[in-house]
């Protein structure tokens, strides 16, 4: 069986791409130069952040996934980042290739999550690899590449924030249910309102300031009387436009 061995050797952003793409470079190196007519991988990338230190800001934003610095010990467990497959062209002995993974912003997923907390530094990444290998110089050999094939690679912070920002330029990013969004362009296209973004913040006044869009007003009682203050306007009150609930 041809040994192989994998080693990352670099990683960019990809400023033409669709979407928040990352390129690794791969060095594939087959022992005693042996030829190699193709190799069809399977590579998984995980974050351990076991691997690294963090500051007391990162530790906080850190919290949702691995819950208190003090249960760090048993929660800090490796993330799974992305699986993507990769075609190698025919080589002999050692050759390079570039592993093109695309990448989310969506902040449900935990290596987003993770990574968006991080302020600076390196991120501690484990590539492991599987596949086949066709091989063979005076023949042809369908081999298995073992799964124990893998390579550590610390990535910087500073590329997957240029990353980020070549699409999502001082932007966050949020997934909501279809009803959510249906009702959200209903109060956009209601209120007339230029963007998402004004439409979000129209919707935290009204919450802040007791609103007015969804009706209702102290009836005379609470800031004049020493009743109690009126409830704060629920948001999603205003945003579908409907009366509120009866309470019993």
């Amino acid at each position: 069986m041809t040994e192989l061995a994998f080693a990352c050797t670099g990683v960019r952003a990809d400023r033409y791409a669709a979407g928040p793409t990352l390129v690794f470079r791969l060095r594939v190196t087959a022992a005693d130069g042996a030829r190699v007519h193709a190799l069809a991988l399977r590579c998984q990338l995980r974050v351990e952040p076991a691997r690294r230190g963090y500051g007391p800001d990162e530790a906080e934003a850190l919290t949702d996934l691995f819950g208190e610095r003090s249960r760090w010990g048993s929660t800090l467990q490796p993330v799974q980042f992305a699986e993507v497959p990769l075609m190698v062209p025919g080589f002999t002995g050692e050759t390079e290739a570039d592993l093109v993974v695309p990448c989310t912003y969506d902040m449900d997923i935990a290596a987003s999550r993770y990574l968006s907390a991080l302020a600076d530094g390196e991120i501690p990444l484990l590539m492991l690899f599987s596949g086949t290998a066709f091989t063979g110089a005076g023949g042809f050999q369908v081999e298995p590449v073992p799964w124990d094939r893998e390579t550590a690679y610390r990535m910087p912070v500073a590329v997957w924030r240029e990353m980020i920002d070549q699409h999502f330029p001082g932007c966050g990013w949020i997934r909501l249910p279809r009803d959510a969004m249906d009702a959200l362009l209903a109060y956009r296209s209601r209120h007339a309102l230029p963007s998402w973004e004004a439409t979000v913040r129209a919707l935290l006044d009204t919450a802040d300031d007791g609103g007015s869009d969804g009706g209702g007003s102290d009836g005379g009682e609470g800031r004049g009387g020493g009743g109690a203050a009126p409830p704060r306007t629920d948001p999603f009150r205003a945003l579908t436009g409907t009366t509120g609930r009866t309470n019993p």
